[in-house]
């Protein structure tokens, strides 16, 4: 997939300092001409976006003037590709390019990184990224600043008013939240960028910068639509796969000149190997772009008269062809330039043709990146605001309430979770890749595990698209059904189909020092944050505790009313039964397991907490989130309180019974390990002849021996 790095053959190798033949004296890879031509199709494609959508044109009422109306989408494009440059730079130092100059795998196994002075790679890519974070700081100010006048119809000023305006703006209204929350996460990863230079740092810093994405995900147009939840996930993966395509394509372009230098050998290795690592990335944020896309589109255009006839719709026909020319671009790098490049009377026309096709890409992309920001600041054909006879239950869910609930309702009312449907398909297609890697090796993996996987993942997303989604914003009963197939069915089938184990045979280790998949894993496994999770008794209080916690908080009332806390619902819920089934029945490797004893010990208690959980709700005579459930304008089914004490008999029911079934698994497990040491001890004594037994019968032996003549001697003594 896409890639911008400038590869050398090994006899045309650039001496550190001149680049490459006709870019004299850049080692950034792209001469600064081309870098500027980028940035000129950015603000280009903005401004034609802008005009064709009108969306510059300036108000009959209360307009906050030129400086805003252009302002704020520029302001907004330099966030974008600063936030791109950050993400991208981060990516690459945890997960593509060595730490350490010559550094190998088993040196910083040995721990002794320290020892190795940094690769110009890693470094110049921090610098990046940290420069990149500052642009994104500042720029999200902009933002905040212009958003508010853009709101507010003013013009920009440093008056009393203004300030304290714009103060409220940004503690009271959820846009001017959202921005300053932006900044924040903007300001501590910019301070992280400077100063962290760890592995785990820098992996938990592109975490923070990857949730700085959210408020922008929660903000836009999409989150207003008939489907607001499907489009605020769409748009959240769009920005995922957009900001790590792009971060990427730019770091790789200006890191292509420090790859290039140095030795002929080592420079072509390290440059094929971070091209190859990228073009794998750029593959699946391609997919991830281009169907986010689709879907998000979809939400926002509901027919196509709105899709060809609206400025809105051929804005997006114009991204999407665009998105199109740059996975064929990738497609181009990976199938055909790649390849070429260490070919000897090839690599001079083919890193020709790279540059042809980076210049290319680099246009392409900068205008569509403009496209994108004036998409945003264009009217959709929907409308962004609520009906003004609009429901309780729309006002609360964000969705109008689903007919009464019948057996036949189970498995027909489904409204789909984008974001749980891509980590269902990503599971699926990764596990099935890395079982294919085995066959293909010669190796065996059983179809049994493969089966438990495929049906946890369908279960999974039953629950999170199906009824019990549905209707658990509805019925407290419902939603129980829901919480308990996440805690205690969904996980059993996917520990069975041991996901770390497989890919730990099928991922390949890296021997050049850098982090792959493969040594991640082997990280967070061994981490201390995985000790304690991880550990039987940690594992079984969080299972039966965080139920208490969560219910009788305002924790519940949280996940039910926002988006984001009923998704970090489904994350927590799903993470605490997948750890606690694992501790029980999994084979994937733990830092500790408990004795099989320990292990029945643990289930019988957390079979008697969800009983105790259970009658609690179903004698509960208070209603829990009463402000959202007795809200809801429910006309049909029990009242919101019986429906709550049946919620009571559902957890105690559903809980019980795959606790039970766990609990028969621990037992057929200890009874396999029992024979398993039986057979071992069996075949031990054939192969040296019952020694064992032999030596305990003469430890006897020489007992009784000893008896004797001890009473022998007391008999002659006359005792």
């Amino acid at each position: 997939m896409p890639s911008a790095a400038i590869p050398q053959s090994a006899a045309t190798q650039p001496t550190p300092g001149k680049g490459v033949p006709g870019q004299a004296g850049n080692v950034l890879g792209l001469s600064a001409p081309w870098q500027l031509a980028g940035l000129a199709a950015l603000f280009l494609g903005l401004a034609a976006a802008l005009v064709f959508s009108g969306a510059a044109v300036a108000r009959e009422v209360s307009d906050p003037g030129a400086l805003v109306r252009w302002g704020l989408p520029i302001s907004k494009a330099i966030h974008n590709v600063s936030v791109a440059t950050v993400i991208g730079g981060l990516i690459f130092a945890v997960g593509i390019l060595p730490k350490n100059l010559g550094l190998r795998s088993r040196d910083r196994d040995a721990g002794r990184d320290d020892e190795a002075p940094e690769h110009p790679a890693f470094t110049r890519a921090m610098a990046v990224a940290a420069v990149a974070g500052a642009v994104w700081t500042l720029s999200a100010i902009a933002v905040l600043v212009l958003t508010y006048s853009d709101v507010a119809g003013q013009a920009v000023s440093g008056d009393a008013e203004f300030t304290q305006a714009l103060v409220y703006f940004m503690t009271d209204i959820e846009t001017g939240r959202a921005w300053l929350a932006v900044t924040i996460i903007a300001a501590v990863v910019t301070t992280a960028l400077f100063g962290v230079r760890s592995l785990g740092g820098l992996a938990l810093t592109l975490i923070l910068a990857l949730i700085g994405l959210v408020p922008t995900a929660l903000i836009g147009h999409s989150s207003s639509s008939s489907d607001h939840e499907g489009a605020i996930n769409s748009l959240g993966l769009h920005l995922v796969g957009v900001s790590t395509w792009v971060g990427g394509i730019i770091m790789l372009a200006l890191l292509s000149g420090i790859l290039t230098a140095g030795k002929a050998g080592a420079a072509a290795d390290i440059t094929e190997s971070t091209l190859r690592r990228f073009s794998s990335l750029a593959g699946f944020a391609f997919v991830l772009v281009f169907a986010s896309g689709i879907i998000n589109a979809s939400i926002r255009i509901t027919n196509w008269g709105d899709l060809f006839g609206s400025s809105y719709g051929q804005l997006i026909l114009a991204k999407s062809a665009a998105t199109l020319v740059l996975g064929g671009i990738g497609l181009m790098h990976r199938q055909w330039v790649i390849p070429q490049l260490n070919r000897k009377g090839a690599a001079m026309s083919s890193r020709r043709v790279l540059w042809q096709l980076v210049l290319a890409e680099f246009l392409v992309m900068g205008a569509t990146s403009g496209v994108a920001v004036a998409l945003g600041r264009s009217a959709p054909p929907q409308p962004t605001t609520f009906a003004p006879d609009a429901t309780p239950a729309f006002i609360l869910t964000g969705y109008e309430l689903p007919p009464e609930l019948t057996p036949a309702r189970w498995l027909t009312e489904w409204r789909l979770d984008w974001l749980w449907i891509a980590v269902a398909l990503f599971g699926l297609v990764a596990y099935f890749l890395g079982v294919a890697k085995i066959y293909r090796r010669g190796d065996k993996w059983q179809w049994f595990r493969s089966v438990n996987w495929v049906i946890g993942l369908l279960v999974l997303t039953y629950i999170t698209s199906g009824p019990p989604s549905v209707y658990g914003r509805i019925l407290f009963s419902a939603h129980m059904v829901d919480h308990m197939a996440l805690t205690m069915v969904a996980p059993i089938f996917l520990v069975l189909g041991a996901p770390v184990t497989l890919a730990l045979r099928a991922l390949p280790p890296r021997g050049d020092g850098s982090r792959g998949p493969r040594e991640w894993l082997l990280v967070f496994v061994h981490s201390r944050f995985s000790q304690v999770v991880t550990h039987p008794l940690f594992a079984a209080a969080n299972f039966a505790g965080s139920i208490v916690l969560f219910y009788y908080s305002d924790l519940f009332g949280f996940a039910m009313r926002e988006h984001v806390g009923h998704e970090l619902m489904i994350v927590h819920f799903l993470l605490t039964g997948y750890i606690f089934i694992l501790s029980m029945i999994g084979s994937d490797p733990l830092p500790r397991r408990a004795p099989y004893p320990m292990r029945l010990l643990l289930l019988l208690a957390t079979m008697g907490f969800h009983a105790f959980f259970g009658v609690a709700i179903m004698g509960g005579t208070n209603l829990l989130a009463a402000d959202y459930f007795g809200n809801l304008g429910r006309a049909w089914g029990q009242s919101a309180l019986l429906d709550q004490q049946t919620g009571g008999a559902v957890a105690w029911g559903i809980g019980e019974v795959p606790t039970l079934l766990v609990a028969i698994g621990v037992a057929i497990m200890w009874s396999r390990s029992d024979q398993r040491e039986t057979k071992r001890v069996d075949r031990a004594a054939d192969r040296n002849n019952d020694a064992d037994l032999t030596a305990y019968n003469d430890m006897f032996a020489k007992l009784a021996e000893r008896d004797a003549r001890l009473a022998e001697r007391n008999k002659l003594e006359g005792r």
